[in-house]
């Protein structure tokens, strides 16, 4: 068993005039690697808060976060940028792809980033964009694009590089049902075929159907962790709509 990410006692308070504000209450969890997790709660439950505080966006207040032999607490500012760029994957629910470069390009470019473009690199991220539904698109501009094509682009920059730990928030949110199943399904299958981690952040529970775990986060604290196939499928409420399709562990 590798250990991909692992949160000790993770803290994080805000000051707030005279007010603390604990936006994170003292969270350990463990994910291995080859593992997809989905991140889930209410509005204002500490789940953004905890993925941004993985990425090493924010620090937190108290606790430490391993991701592989990385303790994000022990590295300078420019080492965590590095240390990001080389081993983890974001999409965000901002897509924040550059807007003159084509669909392709914008994928290229994290490998152009890390030192790593080459063809087979280009070769890899055609094939992503292609599995993601976007053939015929590899040579638009992103205003071409429609929002959910574009957050598309932005999952296949994330997986492009092979990092260890890709994060998503809301991967979701602009795309229609049938559309975000695919790309769900996708982001899952690539995470496995791969052995590497991830962790989406969902409102829509639906989508929990295709992770390994759940783990659910309220007022800031970890609430329960959901491992079972058959708790999570009740979990995403999809007994009744896709009973045929569901494979449970005894």
């Amino acid at each position: 068993m590798t250990i991909a990410l692992e949160t000790n006692s993770v803290l994080k308070e805000y000051q707030l005039g005279e007010l603390t504000v604990t936006a994170v209450d003292r969270v350990s969890i463990r994910i291995e690697a080859g593992e997809f997790v989905a991140l889930v709660g209410p509005s204002g439950s500490g789940k953004t808060t905890m993925l941004a505080m993985i990425a090493g966006l924010l620090s937190p207040t108290q606790g430490s976060i391993h991701i592989g032999e990385a303790e994000l607490g022990q590295l300078s500012e420019a080492e965590r940028t590095q240390f990001r760029r080389e081993k983890i994957g974001f999409t965000f629910q901002a897509n924040n792809l550059v807007p003159y470069l084509t669909v392709l390009e914008n994928v290229e470019l994290m490998l152009r980033l890390n030192g790593r473009y080459s063809r087979a690199g280009q070769d890899r991220a055609i094939d992503l964009l292609t599995r993601l539904g976007l053939k015929e698109r590899l040579h638009n501009l992103p205003s071409q694009l429609s929002g959910g094509q574009q957050q598309r682009v932005s999952i296949a920059r994330a997986l492009i590089h092979n990092p260890e730990l890709v994060l998503a928030d809301e991967p979701t949110a602009s795309l229609d049902t049938e559309r975000a199943y695919q790309v769900v399904q996708t982001f899952a299958d690539l995470i496995h075929e791969q052995n590497r981690s991830g962790i989406m952040v969902t409102h829509d529970l639906r989508m929990c159907r295709y992770v390994d775990r759940v783990i659910q986060m309220v007022d800031g604290r970890l609430d329960r962790v959901i491992s079972s196939p058959k708790e999570i499928a009740a979990f995403a409420g999809i007994y009744a709509e896709r009973e045929d399709e569901i494979e449970y562990d005894d």
